[in-house]
């Protein structure tokens, strides 16, 4: 397929799964607030596909109503009109193959002004991924004549490597590789698209950015909220598919990847691909102590009393199902020989944040370390949410005393008011698809990657999860804590423990 072809602008957006929450909450207020940005193509059209029996403009009226809810831009009406008459609704069982031909005749109609192009977005639960996919090659929606198609396809990719395989199997049966989008939202935020350009834009970062300086490198992702609703998703896949397999290890992977050789696509992902393959074997030595599981009970968080994991809809009773992981993971390669990666994520956590913290390598106890004062290590924190920034912990002379030493923090500011109303992460990944660009979707070659270590995690999680062993608004099961003491080390929890 030619350069050209693949990288020209779409005419328009088929989203299945039109009427649920993903569409409404972020989809829609990201094609908006691309609008008003003035990001969209002219004559481009969105087409939402759903079941629910309802006409054009009833959905067009739901949709203003959850703009107003969700979009980081207050409404304006002449870009309201402009999107309003560019968004279509089309019934449709999309179990039902046959259907798929009326949804062709459907599109082939509306004849967007721009290119005929389309992304055919699927915002719906995985387990309709295959069928749809079918349903755009019985159909000739994927590739009809001059039409190019992209498909961008939401996690999880796959519950284990083995189903991933086979999905990715039926996608390059009907798409190109380079017309899939696989879509991690975490990608989009600005601090993770930060993090190349901290690294490589800044000398006294990038020279130090290796084992000899670096003591380790923690990647918290902590959540509040529990399960809420999502409660028959998550008995099926846990933390460990529904964050780590993807989130952790792809900012894991930004941060530990070696300078690519430009900042083209290709580059960037292979670096990115090296560095997850370069993560040491998980022996079953090593999963035994460098991995821990948890299960949250009931608890207290922000001074009302919060259910248990197994009192949550639709979660059994007596489910072992993990809502916790903390890993100590290490990278064989010679940049990072010696020093560990861990990682923590869970539910109902005492913060809900997520952040990276790089922590260098404490100096001698000499000069002014050597008479029992406590010496602060120099700490990196990139903050990816709910504040976003980056902070610089480094220690100097405490001016309110006649000796001593303190810790001080270079940090930008929490709100970046200065950067203005910025984009949110599915306008930034949307605004890529538009354009062709694949550098912050996952090629198959790192999902692979990723599910390879993964499996090896999740198979040890049969005999060794899990029940409740941390209160909901707590910092996860102190075996966590354990797995950094053992170390000498500990968990960098709030902003405060270095203010």
């Amino acid at each position: 397929m030619n350069q050209d072809k693949n990288n020209r602008m779409p005419g328009m957006l088929v989203i299945f799964g039109g009427t649920g929450d993903l569409t409404h909450r972020k989809l829609m207020p990201a094609m908006y607030n691309l609008c008003v940005d003035g990001m969209l193509p002219d004559g481009f059209i969105t087409v939402a596909v759903g079941r629910k029996d309802k006409t054009e403009e009833q959905y067009r009226d739901e949709v203003f109503e959850s703009l107003n809810k969700f979009s980081r831009n207050r409404i304006r009406i002449e870009c309201w009109e402009k999107l309003r008459v560019a968004i279509h609704y089309f019934r449709m069982d999309i179990t039902d193959i046959s259907a798929y031909t009326r949804l062709n005749g459907f599109l082939g109609r509306l004849k967007p002004r721009g290119a005929d192009d389309r992304i055919y977005y699927l915002a719906v639960a995985p387990e309709y991924f295959e069928i749809i996919v079918s349903g755009l090659k019985s159909g000739r929606l994927a590739e009809d004549g001059d039409i190019h198609s992209r498909l961008v396809i939401e996690k999880p990719f796959g519950r284990d490597l083995a189903t991933a395989e086979k999905l990715n199997d039926k996608l390059l049966e009907v798409f190109p590789e380079e017309s899939i989008y696989r879509i991690d939202h975490y990608l989009g935020k600005e601090m993770i698209q930060n993090i190349m350009v901290l690294r490589f834009c800044n000398l006294v970062f990038q020279s130090l950015w290796s084992s000899r300086y670096i003591d380790n490198i923690q990647i918290s992702l902590c959540e509040q909220h529990g399960v809420g609703t999502r409660g028959g998703y998550y008995e099926q896949s846990g933390a460990m598919r529904d964050m780590v397999q993807n989130h952790a290890f792809q900012v894991l992977s930004l941060v530990a990847m070696e300078p690519p050789g430009s900042l083209s696509t290709e580059d960037i992902r292979a670096e990115k691909v090296k560095a997850i393959r370069a993560i040491a074997e998980m022996t079953p030595s090593r999963l035994e102590t460098d991995v821990v599981f948890g299960q949250y009970s009931r608890g207290i968080i922000g001074g009302q009393s919060v259910p248990a994991y197994r009192e949550e809809e639709k979660v059994a009773p007596d489910s072992r199902n993990e809502t916790f992981v903390a890993l100590k993971l290490h990278i064989n390669n010679f940049r990072w020989a010696g020093t560990p990666f861990y990682i923590r994520t869970g539910k109902r956590m005492k913060t809900g944040s997520a952040m990276i913290v790089v922590q260098f390598k404490s100096l001698p106890d000499v000069l002014y370390f050597k008479e029992g004062m406590k010496q602060e290590p120099n700490l990196l924190v990139i903050r990816i949410q709910p504040d976003t920034g980056v902070n610089f912990q480094f220690n100097t002379r405490d001016f309110g005393a006649h000796t001593g030493i303190k810790k001080m923090k270079m940090d930008t500011c929490n709100a970046c008011p200065v950067q203005g109303n910025t984009p949110e992460a599915y306008e930034r990944l949307m605004n890529d698809v538009l354009r062709g660009d694949t550098t912050l979707f996952s090629r198959w070659d790192e999902v692979q990657a990723s599910w390879k270590l993964a499996d090896s995690i999740i198979e040890h999680r049969k005999n060794a999860c899990c029940n409740p062993n941390y209160e909901a608004g707590t910092m996860g099961p102190t075996e966590a804590d354990a797995l950094m003491e053992r170390d000498g080390r500990h968990w960098w929890n709030e902003a405060e423990e270095w203010e």
